[in-house]
């Protein structure tokens, strides 16, 4: 049994950064992929970014430059700079781990950006 666990969500003023972690445990499993996701109330889960076992990463546009996505692989781990924060990047924030036939969900970290 696969469990995300995800950390360091909370309240932040605008311009501020915060960084959120991810561990997997439990795992016997190598992901392929893994990111971040965000959701707003009432909206689909949206990519934030990912970042593939090779090292490759992708961000949606709206972090790009502000966000940086890494990835520990030894510990199963992914993490998410995030700097500069916005308000619109007030969310909940989820963890993604893929491997070639599941996907893993971790249970949702709030983020709220104050202006």
């Amino acid at each position: 049994q696969v469990q995300l666990v995800e950390s360091g969500g909370g309240l932040v003023q605008a311009g501020g950064s915060l960084r959120l972690s991810c561990a997997a445990s439990g795992s016997g499993f190598s992901f392929s992929v893994m990111g971040w996701y965000r959701q707003y109330p009432g909206k689909q889960r949206e990519l934030v970014a990912s970042i593939t076992s090779g090292g490759s990463t992708n961000y949606a546009d709206s972090v790009k430059g502000r966000f940086t996505i890494s990835r520990d692989a030894a510990k199963n781990t992914v993490y998410l700079q995030m700097n500069s924060l916005k308000p619109e990047d007030t969310a909940v924030y989820y963890c993604n781990a893929r491997t070639v036939m599941y996907t893993f969900w971790g249970q949702g970290t709030q983020v709220t950006v104050s202006s």
